[in-house]
């Protein structure tokens, strides 16, 4: 065998041999698990203000249910379907929940055992499979126009020693991971609803009258026991049938105004559609169905003799300068608590009455132009022809008669205008107060009666 055949046989062997080492060396593997930690959950949902609908998904482990709350906007408007779509001012509130799920990352896999669920609290609240009533985390949904889904998430528990981390598992999915978050989530009612139920400010309060008085349900006979009636005199109070040594307690008509000023809903419940439709009239003359009847009886309200609406509770109206008179009546108790109490209980047989104790609150308002005192008009209008430097005295008067009398117009408009935007506001709803804002506005005279102070 020549120089020559050797070397190609050498160099042939060095190459097999370099092949036979690069086939059995030990390589570096990269777990599947790591491929996607520090990416985006969801990156294609950049647009926060793109969300048009949130539904988070609780669980009560007392109960074994799941509690869902849903936020829509639909025809324009924005609701909440679990809560017999009542209207929500919901935007700014999902726009900021939206802006907290984009961006949010894998940042630390965790585990891929589905055994693993429950002690990291992602067991989804949906699962029916699912016999653990411990573990369960809260599903949260957001989409899109056209329902298209942007995100879909289960947060879990906290993860120990990481501040601001949680626990988070796609629906479907047995991959967990720990997930930085700062989303103000929140299924509480009160959050996403006007919070202003009366839209009154405590200056533009006129005049409160209080009516206590009792009623005998299978009569209809009331027992009238008092009837306070507030006024506004300058920028102090006084009180109908006060003593010579009594005066107002203006701690406790300070602390009125502003219950009145900040009063807020705890709950809802809709009222029969065709008692909606007669207070959307606003006229004395109602029509009421047996029905009806009963859906007022059940929360406290009841018809006497003459076919005034009372209330088991008694009754306050308030009078503002726009010269509209809210009438407030007090129902009957509302037991529960969370859902219980904003959206009425699934089995109300079941309902713990050992909780918190709230307040069925019928509304209504009328508008009394009587305060507002017509001005004279004016003699003729011939001004109206002429130019300005050509009015004569008389001109010049019928021009601030014809002023006064349109802006008095005006204002008989206004208060008429919004007295009805507020009754097709309140016809819909029986709404729940909570029980410290009833004890604020449930008052007697000797509540705001006190012994005057000597000088």
């Amino acid at each position: 065998m020549n120089e020559k055949k050797k070397t190609l046989y050498f160099i042939g062997g060095a190459i097999l041999l370099a092949l036979l080492a690069f086939a059995t060396t030990p390589h570096r593997a990269t777990p599947n698990e790591f491929l996607d930690q520090g990416q985006e959950f969801f990156p294609e949902f950049q647009d926060p203000n793109s969300a048009t609908s949130l539904e988070v998904v609780s669980f009560n482990e007392e109960t074994g249910e799941a509690v869902p709350f849903k936020v829509v906007f639909e025809d324009g408007k924005w609701s909440i379907p679990s809560h017999y779509n009542y209207p929500a001012d919901g935007k700014d509130q999902l726009a900021k929940v939206a802006a907290g799920v984009i961006g949010i990352k894998k940042d630390d896999y965790r585990s891929d055992n589905v055994a693993d669920h429950e002690a990291l609290g992602v067991i989804d609240p949906l699962d029916e499979s699912a016999t653990s009533l411990t573990g369960r985390g809260t599903r949260v949904t957001i989409s899109g126009e056209n329902e298209k889904l942007l995100a879909d998430f289960i947060i879990g528990k906290k993860v120990e020693g990481a501040k601001g981390y949680r626990f988070v598992r796609i629906p479907g999915q047995k991959r967990v991971y720990a997930s930085k978050m700062d989303i103000p989530l929140t299924t509480k009612f009160s959050d996403w609803i006007e919070s202003d139920l009366l839209k009154v400010e405590k200056d533009d309060i006129t005049k409160i009258t209080l009516k206590d008085y009792s009623i005998n349900e299978r009569s209809g006979v009331v027992n009238q026991r008092d009837v306070v009636k507030l006024s506004k005199d300058g920028s102090a109070w006084k009180i109908n049938k006060m003593r010579s040594n009594q005066e107002v307690n203006k701690s406790k008509a300070d602390d009125l105004l502003k219950a009145l000023d900040e009063l807020t809903i705890v709950g809802v419940r809709p009222k029969p559609k065709g008692l909606s439709r007669n207070l959307r009239k606003a006229d004395d003359a109602m029509e009421v169905s047996q029905g009806d009847y009963l859906s007022l009886q059940s929360k406290g309200y009841f018809f006497a003799k003459d076919g005034q609406m009372l209330s088991n509770e008694g009754e306050m109206q308030v009078k503002t300068s726009d010269g509209v008179t809210y009438t407030l009546r007090f129902g009957e108790i509302a037991y529960g608590s969370g859902t219980e109490v904003s959206a009425g209980a699934t089995d109300p047989e079941k309902v713990n009455k050992d909780v918190a104790e709230n307040r069925y609150l019928f509304i209504t308002t009328e508008f009394d132009g009587r305060d507002f005192k017509e001005p004279r008009q004016p003699k003729n209008t011939d001004f109206q022809n002429k130019a300005d430097s050509l009015w004569s005295n008389a001109d010049k008067q019928n021009k601030n008669l014809f002023d006064a009398h349109k802006a008095w117009e005006e204002k008989m408009e206004k208060g008429k205008n919004l007295s009805k935007e507020l009754n097709d506001r309140f016809a819909d709803w029986y709404y729940v107060i909570s029980d410290a804002s009833f004890k604020k506005l449930h008052l007697k005279r000797k509540d705001l009666v006190q012994p005057k102070k000597s000088s």
